[in-house]
């Protein structure tokens, strides 16, 4: 998410290849509201310093409400895409799974459907096995022989 309306530390204000003014963003939106005034700017681009970024500064009414203006807490635009199921803010990330289709007739008998069932099989493997072994030799021998049996696996 971006951040609009942040105050800037560094920008640099330009009219085409000519450098206006360069400083802290208030600074830099008055010099640049006095010029727009006198009529000596008519065109005026305002760049972050740090990341280039283009700085949008609204210069309608008078110095005072350019600089109030620029003194709002920042709005939190929305996403682009909006968020889809799950929980991202635990970390969850959803991934394509293939299974048998016994397979998948056993996880959803499991309470709570197929991806709770999957995060219990993965957590109930001791830790010591679990970075002894590949995920490779887990997800394709010991998950399949897991749901084949229906009960949990012994050491392999």
């Amino acid at each position: 998410m971006e951040m609009t309306g942040q105050a800037r530390e560094a920008c640099t204000a330009f009219e085409g290849s000519r450098a206006l003014a360069s400083g802290e963003l208030a600074l830099v939106a008055g010099k640049v509201k006095e010029m727009i005034d006198r009529g000596e700017a008519f065109s005026v681009l305002i760049f972050d310093d740090l990341t280039s970024e283009l700085i949008e500064v609204d210069f309608r009414g008078t110095m005072e409400d350019v600089l109030l203006r620029l003194k709002k807490p920042a709005v939190m635009e929305e996403p682009a895409h909006p968020r889809g199921p799950g929980r991202p803010k635990l970390g969850v990330v959803p991934r394509e799974v293939t299974l048998l289709p016994r397979h998948w007739e056993w996880l959803n008998t499991q309470p709570g459907g197929a991806s709770v069932a999957l995060r219990k099989l993965v957590e109930e493997v001791p830790a010591g096995e679990q970075r002894a072994r590949s995920p490779a030799l887990f997800t394709g021998f010991a998950l399949p022989l897991y749901l084949r049996n229906g009960r949990r696996f012994s050491r392999i």
